[in-house]
């Protein structure tokens, strides 16, 4: 007699069930997945510091700018138009400037020992982000890009080394890592994002719930002082005089550059004086 063939159902994994994975009950191990993933890849590659890079994504390379203004004049758009493109056109030197100092800053940290120390790490999108990837590419160095989902699509910029090439869900995962590594902080030109993104590293570093050295740049001190007035706050009592030292307002590349590796060296790294001396080469 023929025996009848019994179905025995073998249900999933927890583990290989995306749709529990992606469900309300898993996000906690979603949440966990966006701190291991990126701290396992960066014992891998090495790396254990970072400086970031934040500012707007709106701003435009000086070649792309002039591009758009002049194609917006021979087809004769509206003053509005132009009057737009033109602003681009100004804000277009923050792109250039933020590559700049990414390249110096890359090219000095590689000759330090032991390297990979200092990764340029942006938010990995375009403009301000895209431009200090390419600064630390064009110095052949590594550099870091936390990339976020956002309803409208930003795309991973080119310049990104791709082992450190992150795509995060939530918000809250990607500053922590911003903060988790970064030595110190460079604050480009930008909006919303870029003032959030400032403002809670740097109530983090005045309540010392960050201990670890922080040198803060701002850069421009037209564009942040036409922005924000910081010495209205103190003066009106809501922060201290000693909180208007925790960053420093500086106007171009080689200020910003000579600040940074000074308080870098002295915080963290014991090189000679020969070398804390020594400039990058320029291209």
């Amino acid at each position: 007699m023929k025996k009848k063939k019994i179905n025995i159902y073998k249900p999933e994994k927890a583990y290989n069930n995306s749709e529990f994975l992606n469900s309300r009950d898993a996000r906690i191990l979603r949440i966990m997945a966006e701190f291991l993933e990126p701290f396992k890849r960066f014992r891998e590659q090495k790396i254990k510091d970072t400086i970031v890079f934040f500012g707007s994504a709106r701003i435009k390379p000086v070649k792309t700018a002039n591009q758009d203004l002049n194609k917006l004049k021979k087809t004769k758009a509206s003053k509005a138009k132009i009057k737009d493109a033109e602003i681009d056109l100004e804000m277009s030197k923050y792109y250039e400037d933020t590559s700049e100092l990414a390249y110096l800053l890359t090219q000095w940290s590689m000759r330090l020992n032991p390297p990979r120390r200092f990764v340029v790490c942006s938010g990995g999108g375009p403009g301000i982000m895209e431009a200090a990837n390419r600064g630390a590419s064009r110095a052949k160095g590594l550099s870091v890009g936390f990339n976020i989902s956002l309803p409208f699509e930003q795309y991973p910029n080119p310049h990104i080394t791709k082992e450190l090439n992150f795509e995060f869900h939530y918000f809250f995962m990607r500053k922590f890592w911003f903060a988790y590594l970064a030595k110190a902080l460079v604050i480009m030109p930008g909006g919303y994002g870029t003032l959030d993104e400032f403002f809670e590293l740097l109530t983090l570093v005045q309540t010392k719930k960050i201990k670890k050295k922080m040198p803060i740049v701002l850069y421009d001190k037209n564009y942040w002082n036409s922005i924000l007035n910081l010495n209205e706050m103190h003066r009106k009592g809501m922060i201290s005089k000693n909180d208007l030292k925790l960053f420093k307002i500086v106007d171009n590349v080689d200020e910003a550059f000579e600040f940074l590796k000074s308080e870098l060296s002295k915080h963290y790294i014991d090189i000679p004086t020969s070398l804390l001396n020594n400039k990058p080469d320029r291209e």
